[in-house]
């Protein structure tokens, strides 16, 4: 197995690890769930998304696909930083369980169209998506 291929096991591994936790949170968020306020529920998503992080940053090295020059990679970037702020709506800072639960499926959303853009390597998706 190549260096490259390695990373991007890694990669796409913590991507579904957190994806899968932040889904199970939601839900025990939704449900009130003590499960919240165990000690490895809330330390294991920042190991997991620091090893995302990092294989991420190794990826954009590996590939010389740097931000700025490469419009899908910046897409994928705003995408992570609106998927994090409403992450911590819907799992800490929401004020009402409304609030935390609209922003727990915009997230959702949000993650989906962070991956198909990952696929496709299409900045534009969103524009393309509209025309079918």
């Amino acid at each position: 197995m190549t260096f490259y291929l390695l990373v991007k096991v890694i990669h796409v591994s913590t991507a579904i690890i957190s994806i899968l936790g932040f889904f199970v949170r939601g839900v025990w968020m939704m449900r009130s769930s003590p499960m919240l306020n165990v000690r490895w529920v809330k330390i294991a998503p920042h190991i997991n998304d620091t090893l995302l992080l990092i294989s991420a940053i190794v990826l954009v090295i590996i590939t010389s696909q740097y931000p700025g020059p490469v419009a899908w990679i910046n897409v994928k970037i705003i995408g992570v930083i609106i998927y994090i702020i409403l992450g911590t709506i819907a799992l800490k800072y929401g004020k009402t369980k409304r609030v935390r639960i609209i922003a727990w499926c915009l997230a959702l959303l949000i993650y989906s169209y962070i991956v198909l853009v990952a696929i496709s390597k299409n900045s534009l998706l969103i524009f393309s998506l509209s025309n079918v």
